[in-house]
């Protein structure tokens, strides 16, 4: 199993907390954590933007990527989301079990 972190911006923290409740109860994360409180600024149609923003941070399975991509901007109301993945180089073998138990 290859464990990943999957790291998305929100709007807003009640944006996040719908994505999240939605993908952990469909089993594409085992948990998510919702940090509010963001600032990002960047370069947004030749202009550069700033907002509060919220980080949503996923916790799954490499091969589940795909699918929470497509649930992922089913959900989210921007129209270029930003959803990357990061690798779990290495951790505690029973939390990466435990991810892999908990995701489909």
């Amino acid at each position: 199993m290859s464990a990943i972190f999957i790291y998305v911006t929100v709007p807003s923290a009640a944006e996040a907390e719908k994505i999240a409740d939605a993908l952990v109860d469909k089993r594409l994360a085992a948990c998510a954590n919702i940090i509010s409180g963001m600032k990002s600024m960047y370069r947004w149609l030749g202009k550069v933007e700033q907002r509060s923003e919220a980080v949503l941070i996923l916790k799954t399975q490499a091969q589940l990527f795909p699918a929470v991509e497509i649930a992922v901007k089913e959900m989210h109301s921007d129209d270029t989301p930003c959803i990357v993945a990061l690798p779990i180089e290495t951790g505690s073998a029973v939390y990466l079990q435990w991810i892999e138990t908990e995701t489909t």
